[in-house]
């Protein structure tokens, strides 16, 4: 596996019904690869992949694959808060023809790191996909630790971790554990250069649904170790990840969509829009920044 870079976290355009819109999710995914991305997430946090039932999942995978035809890894989402769903999802998307499973800590449940080892090495051992770790304690409500990512890494299916948490001191313990076979991506797109100019090898990203050249500008900065670079590109890109950080993920990038042609704005419930006012005004300004800095370069 060579998951490297800009990655992007898709959502999942849904149509004025709440069906799924994959003529907009094929624009999505056009966009994307377009724009330079390395890498696609299929439904993850970002996509509502709790929000979708199974066959829309199935349908949303395969599609990716097959539209994306081997340009650029199709990394699935497959975590689940109990260990047996979580293998049996790894399983359905390694059918599917994913290249790699994204596989969120179990949720809501609150396990020990025990409990967090023996779940990983069971989805590595029987899913069939490699695995990336996912650490986002916000939304979980547990920390997968270093220490613990140190003995999961020895698993030979497991080729990496997404960390979204983005203190300086995490950032550091886990570009520790970089090596040959295990791939650190930061998870956070407000901390995404310094991760990535501490020996991050890349971002799974939410931001780069709305801006991906942008957001491949800084990946590729960073990732060079260009200080200097990284610095004005994260300048540029800062009131848009500010932006969206005015409501629970994917509701504001989603409201940035429709001025892109790339679907609604409407998550699913229990999410809802975001509504018009202050909030959606700094969102249409720091894209339209974005868009004026891009017709100038």
């Amino acid at each position: 596996m060579n998951i490297h870079g800009s990655v992007c976290a898709l959502v999942t355009p849904f149509g004025s019904d709440g069906a799924l819109d994959m003529a907009a999710f094929a624009r999505l995914l056009d966009f994307q690869i377009a724009g330079g991305t390395q890498a696609v997430v299929v439904a993850g946090s970002t996509g509502e992949a709790h929000m979708l039932e199974h066959d829309e999942y199935d349908r949303l995978l395969a599609f990716a694959v097959e539209h994306v035809a081997g340009r650029i890894p199709v990394i699935a989402g497959t975590g689940e808060a109990g260990t047996a769903k979580t293998v049996a999802l790894t399983k359905r998307a390694h059918a599917l023809g994913a290249d790699a499973a994204l596989v969120v800590a179990p949720y809501y449940v609150r396990p020990t790191q025990e409990g967090l080892r023996r779940h990983y090495l069971e989805v590595a051992d029987r899913g069939g996909l490699p695995v990336l770790l996912y650490n986002v304690p916000s939304r979980t409500g547990c920390d997968l630790l270093p220490q613990t990512t140190s003995i999961l890494r020895e698993h030979p299916a497991i080729v990496g971790i997404k960390e979204a948490r983005g203190d300086a001191e995490r950032i550091k313990q886990t570009a520790e554990l970089v090596r040959p076979d295990f791939v650190y991506l930061s998870g956070d797109d407000g901390s995404a250069a310094e991760a990535m100019l501490s020996g991050a090898a890349g971002t799974v990203s939410v931001v780069a649904n709305l801006v991906p050249r942008a957001f491949r500008a800084l990946c590729d900065a960073a990732t060079a170790g260009d200080r200097a670079a990284a610095a004005h590109c994260n300048a540029a890109l800062d009131p848009l990840v500010q932006a969206l950080n005015c409501a629970p993920n994917p509701i504001a990038v989603k409201a940035g969509l429709p001025d892109l042609g790339l679907g609604t704005a409407t998550p699913r419930l229990p999410l809802v829009a975001l509504e018009q006012g202050p909030a959606r005004e700094q969102l249409r300004k720091a894209l339209a920044t974005l868009a004026s800095l891009a017709d100038a370069a």
